[in-house]
């Protein structure tokens, strides 16, 4: 940012600039904001662990309600309008220890997702931040975590082997979760009302609820608390791999495709809007928000490198993570 008004100041002097002075002659001195001691604060390891633990009692929060509304065979996502939970929770905060399989869980799986990409940057000598995790009053307790990546990335290999190590790893973590959420959880759907939030089913659910509870789908279990959080990670899985712009999906597809992948991630683009009129209107406003973020991808010392066969092959894990997570309908208000 730069200072505005009579806060400008010639490079040099020292002093405010004058109205007399003509345009052409002005040097503008950039002021860092915020201060660099600020910076290096929101750096630091310290401040990313107090968004952690943040993160920790907002997860927390949400998933005491999820598991009361569980036991009360209700639709997990279902809140009531007042401040009477609250309430109870201020004044027995002993409760939120119900929210621990839900926040575990979810944590478990994001931590997984960012440390896949934090360790790979480390493996390559590439500067990144510590993950970020962002407290939110939202329907899971965050809006998720990120990493920052501070240095060039040298080839595709490299810019390969960071989109997919998150997503991969995140996945990985989160099939015990979907395999213990099959076992345990309840059988037979909630009761509903006409305001109540109602989730879709990825492949990967129906899948693992094929195998270990034959018999019943996986539309008639209830979802537990340990399977909600499954379910946003798988979710959150499936966003990071869409194949556009500054996702993990639109990393990977650049790093396979090179400059082709523009043409792809537009069609895509194209696809999410019968997607957002037909399914779930939120595919609309995601894609409005990849589009203002654009479609560049960070510079490559070396963009012309060859993939080799391991990692296409790779490739077409990602594609197969895409598919058994991606819900076309994730979120349906009755």
């Amino acid at each position: 940012m730069f200072r505005m008004g009579d806060e400008f100041q010639s490079a040099g002097s020292g002093q405010p600039l004058i109205a007399e002075t003509p345009l052409p002659t002005r040097t503008w001195v950039p002021v860092r904001w915020p201060p660099q001691s600020r910076r290096r604060w929101f750096r630091s390891l310290p401040f990313h662990v107090a968004l952690f633990l943040l993160t920790i009692l907002t997860t927390l929060v949400v998933g005491t309600h999820i598991e009361i509304n569980y036991a009360r065979n209700l639709p997990v996502f279902d809140w009531d309008p007042s401040l009477a939970y609250f309430r109870t929770l201020w004044n027995h905060p002993g409760l939120l220890i119900l929210g621990v399989p839900f926040s575990f869980t979810l944590l478990t799986i994001l931590l997984a997702h960012e440390l896949g990409h934090y360790l790979t940057c480390c493996h390559y000598g590439i500067e990144a931040t510590y993950p970020y995790f962002i407290p939110a009053p939202t329907l899971i307790g965050t809006i998720g975590a990120f990493i920052r990546i501070k240095s060039p990335i040298m080839n595709r290999r490299e810019l390969f082997d960071v989109g997919i190590s998150g997503p991969l790893a995140g996945f990985i973590v989160a099939i015990p979760a979907i395999a213990l959420a099959a076992l345990f959880s309840r059988g037979g759907a909630p009761a509903v009302t006409p305001d109540s939030i109602t989730l879709g089913h990825p492949l990967t659910f129906v899948l693992v609820a094929k195998l270990l509870r034959p018999g019943v789908s996986a539309g008639a279990l209830a979802f537990s608390p340990i399977g909600c959080a499954a379910w946003v990670g798988l979710f959150a899985t499936a966003l990071n791999l869409l194949p556009v712009g500054q996702l993990d999906g639109g990393h990977i597809l650049y790093a396979v495709f090179g400059d082709k992948h523009r043409n792809i991630s537009r069609g895509f683009f194209l696809v999410m809007l019968p997607l957002g009129i037909f399914c779930w209107v939120g595919w609309i406003v995601w894609g409005v928000l990849l589009l203002l973020l654009g479609l560049r991808h960070p510079y490559l010392v070396d963009p012309d490198q060859e993939l080799g066969r391991g990692r296409k092959l790779l490739a077409l894990v990602a594609l197969l993570m895409f598919a058994l997570t991606f819900i076309p309908t994730p979120f349906k208000v009755l």
